[in-house]
């Protein structure tokens, strides 16, 4: 037998509160266990994501991220949070962690993490306003202009919304995501209000058969400035991007692009327990 120490750590908080932001368990040492492991025991603690720190020639530290029912090669909440724990583990403000897209820098001011995305690709959705409506369960007015396909390592349908009660109608019990798919065959969708200054935004994902909402999203959010830069927006430009509301996880999370289209997201980490685990 053997023991696992891992730490249950929030990112994106709200002013710090415990009970806010995305909950993720982060393993400390994965480098003895297969990747079945892995996936029951993110399986096992059913959160959006669980991550495994693993060893790596190229940067600070290695990561791989499962959801309960798959891997991914890169999502947001799990970079800043699982920089925290290589933080406590080893020391610096700044790390690199290698991850199947590559390697993701993140830098730290106090609790509060930014990581630099990759560069954002984009495509054409394919697909009418009227059939986008009919998979977000509303009208096809409400639907707003250039709906992308953008990927900073990970493709999500990137659908701004024309109001904010349109993003409020949004439910995982009328979102059919079966209906657009991304490269690799699932559908994820973010949709988003922005004024200018401010973003309220909401992520549906499938999860074992389910159409689930995710509290914050640091990939969309990536995504979300990828699709800042494809459809020619004006730049440097920053937003504070709102979430999680209706999960009742209150979310916040910091997104920059500079003039040279960098896309960068920030957000506070707080460590909420740590326990080990026997297999």
């Amino acid at each position: 037998m053997s023991e696992l120490s891992y730490r249950i750590v929030n990112v994106f908080t709200r002013g710090g509160g415990k009970f806010t932001g995305n909950p993720l368990c982060v393993f400390e040492d994965g480098s003895s266990l297969s990747t079945q492991t892995m996936q029951a025991l993110a399986r096992q603690f059913n959160l959006s994501e669980t991550t495994f720190i693993v060893p790596s020639a190229k940067a600070t530290a290695g990561v791989r991220i499962f959801t309960p029912a798959f891997e991914m090669p890169f999502a947001g909440h799990p970079t800043l949070g699982t920089a925290h724990v290589v933080r406590s583990l080893k020391g610096g403000d700044a790390v690199t962690l290698d991850m199947k897209v590559g390697v993701i820098p993140v830098k730290a001011q106090g609790d509060r993490w930014t990581l630099s995305a990759n560069r954002p690709t984009s495509r054409e959705v394919g697909a009418g306003r009227a059939a986008l409506a009919e998979m977000l369960g509303l009208d096809e007015a409400d639907i707003g202009p250039q709906p992308l396909w953008v990927s900073t390592g990970s493709e999500q349908l990137v659908v701004p919304l024309a109001s904010l009660a349109a993003v409020d109608r949004c439910s995982t019990a009328t979102v059919k995501l079966g209906l657009l798919r991304n490269a690799e065959g699932r559908g994820m969708a973010y949709v988003f209000h922005d004024d200018g200054r401010q973003v309220t935004s909401r992520f549906f994902f499938p999860n074992m058969g389910a159409v689930l909402e995710d509290p914050a999203t640091g990939s969309a959010c990536a995504n979300l400035g990828g699709w800042f830069v494809a459809t020619g927006a004006a730049r440097p430009l920053s937003r504070i991007v709102f979430q999680g509301e209706k999960v009742g996880r209150p979310s916040t999370l910091l997104l920059d692009v500079d003039a040279a289209g960098g896309i960068f997201v920030g957000g506070e980490v707080v460590e909420l327990g740590r326990g080990t685990l026997t297999l």
